[in-house]
């Protein structure tokens, strides 16, 4: 029999390769700090994160499937730190008890250890300390925990539950650098009195964080952003700097115009001071893409290009790629857990699952799309390979081995 040498074998499973990209950051520390591991005596926090991880790279629909799988594993659970496979039972109290913020503050660390590896050197022209881009998801559940997803019915129905996903990232990375998850039914808005943002900054969403008192809070910050006009805004037009005309699949500026909004501010509680109503001063760039189709942008930065406030808009795309390999990748359609903590921890879960995942595909500097990786990693993720080596082959042939009885075949990886 020949000896193939071409495939990498290697001594830990692809998942504890996996699992040590977690040691970045010290989770006995993290574990101490929010107490994680008081009243639990078997299932320590550590075990609760590989059974969930393992639950979502494996795409597993229920915490039975996650438990029967790891159970399968035999031999190999003590590559992953343990010594047995937990019972659903105990992994659906932990689920539904142990307070998901151990793992909202692990996906921050994580975050922050491998923020400046992601970041890549890519420069826009731009003249802004910080370009950022906000966005949220929904995420529908077949339960009454969050309520307030979609119309309201007609009839005896009823919404169904369902969560928002808040994110913020930066222009140049590909995850969430400040996640906020709350009720569906909370306003976007909401979420932009989160954040803690430096000077010179810009800040790119869309029309549904229109909030004019935040926007007059942000330009005596020096904080700038970049956001489309909803189509019921009132305003008055106090100059018009450029205006143009349209022209067939051509993307130009149409207008560059001062506009003046009137709105009421709030006091320190956010209730609206209805008395006291004020106005602000922004720029309005009415634009017309190469399909045709128009914008009409709304910022608070007078001094860039016209054409760079449409730019930047587009670079808002960047976080509507992220809640896509999000929702495509990783397991959103169940959950593991039915009450409103049991959710959130799953949520964090599949946010550290996205980022490791994100690293390894930097890692290997592959070729292959996300979806590719992650598919990859699912089928082999218990194989003995070499993980890299794995994702940045690319050619892949059947090798028939010399004295193997006929039809049987190794897969080589060149």
């Amino acid at each position: 029999m020949s000896k193939n040498k071409e495939i990498k074998f290697v001594g830990q499973p692809i998942f504890k390769q996996i699992l040590d990209l977690i040691n970045v950051v010290n989770i006995g520390a993290i574990v101490k700090a929010h107490n994680s591991d008081r009243y639990y005596k078997a299932f320590k926090t550590r075990t609760q994160l590989v059974t969930l991880l393992f639950g979502v790279f494996s795409r597993c629909d229920s915490m039975g499937e996650i438990c029967e799988g790891m159970r399968a594993l035999g031999g190999k659970l003590n590559h992953l730190g343990l010594e047995k496979a937990p019972a659903k039972s105990t992994a659906s109290d932990g689920l539904r008890n142990r307070d998901n913020s151990f793992f909202e503050d692990l996906y921050f660390r994580l975050v922050k250890q491998y923020q400046s590896f992601l970041s890549d050197s890519r420069t826009y022209g731009l003249t802004f300390k910080e370009v950022l881009l906000i966005d949220s998801t929904t995420i529908r559940l077949f339960s009454d925990v969050l309520k307030g997803v979609g119309r309201n019915p007609k009839g005896d129905g009823k919404k169904k539950g369902g969560l928002k996903v808040h994110m913020l990232i930066d222009a140049v990375q590909s995850v969430g650098r400040f996640v906020k998850v709350t009720a569906a039914k909370v306003h976007d808005k909401n979420f932009l009195k989160s954040l803690e943002l430096i000077s010179h900054s810009m800040i790119v969403f869309d029309k549904a964080y229109n909030y004019y008192h935040q926007f007059a809070l942000w330009t005596k910050q020096e904080v700038y952003f970049v956001t489309r006009l909803k189509k019921n805004a009132v305003y008055t037009v106090i100059e018009t700097h450029k205006k143009g005309y349209r022209k067939k699949d051509v993307a130009k500026v149409l207008e560059d115009q001062t506009i003046e909004l009137e709105y009421f501010p709030e006091d320190e509680s956010g209730k609206r001071q209805t008395k006291n109503k004020q106005k602000i001063k922004l720029r309005k760039v009415s634009y017309q893409d190469e399909k045709n189709r128009y914008f009409e942008f709304l910022t608070n930065n007078f001094e860039i290009p016209d054409e760079e406030v449409a730019f930047l808009y587009k670079k808002r795309w960047g976080i509507e790629l992220l809640f896509k390999k999000m929702k495509q990748n990783f397991q959103l359609h169940y959950f593991y857990g039915e009450n409103e903590n049991a959710i959130r921890t799953q949520i964090w879960c599949t946010l550290i699952a996205q980022l490791l995942m994100t690293v390894i595909q930097k890692k290997a500097e592959t070729k292959k799309a996300f979806s590719v990786v992650a598919t990859l990693v699912r089928i082999h993720l218990i194989s003995m390979l070499d993980m890299l080596e794995l994702l940045r082959s690319s050619k892949r042939e059947f090798k028939k081995v010399v004295g193997e009885p006929p039809g049987q075949f190794q897969l080589n990886f060149v």
